[in-house]
């Protein structure tokens, strides 16, 4: 069982081309989760282990089909990274990144709402989420978490989201 993520789910890792993009796409690709591109303006047309990196969403989503993304850029572009997100079709939008300026956060919200009322949000400032055994956006530790049974987890620590999945 499933609310926002399946294995199903095309994700795009906004940032893959960094050390913490890369080390958490790749970990998460090989949990199972269909990490289909990545993004980087600078770095289009490269890949990283096999993972295309494109210059914007909507080139990655066009290219892919992805409905889902994960930002893990530095808080300084996030605002940037949220609407590149939305603007290229993206429907579900995870924002690891913790530090996002309040005012950015004000506006990426307002905007979402007022002009892609389609979009969810998660984060920023979030471990991530995860179908056990179908798929894991983010950080969470997907050894922890066992597939099956009927609860689900909400949570805005990591640690205590992973006490709870123990």
């Amino acid at each position: 069982m499933s609310i926002f993520v399946d294995n199903d789910t095309k994700v795009i890792y906004q940032g893959l081309t960094g050390s913490q993009g890369r080390y958490y796409g790749l970990l998460n690709r090989d949990y199972g989760t269909q990490v289909v591109g990545g993004t980087n303006p600078k770095k289009a047309g490269e890949d990283v282990d096999g993972i295309p990196v494109f210059a914007n969403c909507a080139e990655a989503v066009e290219a892919t089909g992805a409905t889902a993304s994960c930002i893990f850029i530095p808080a300084a572009g996030v605002y940037s990274a949220v609407m590149d997100a939305a603007q290229g079709g993206i429907k579900f939008i995870v924002c690891i990144t913790e530090g996002v300026p309040a005012h950015d956060e004000a506006k990426f919200y307002n905007e979402l709402k007022a002009q892609h009322p389609d979009v969810q949000m998660l984060g920023p400032n979030c471990p991530g989420i995860i179908t056990p055994g179908q798929c894991n956006i983010g950080i969470t530790a997907g050894h922890i978490a066992k597939p099956g049974g009927p609860v689900g987890i909400v949570s805005r620590s990591g640690t205590l989201t992973y006490q709870a999945l123990y």
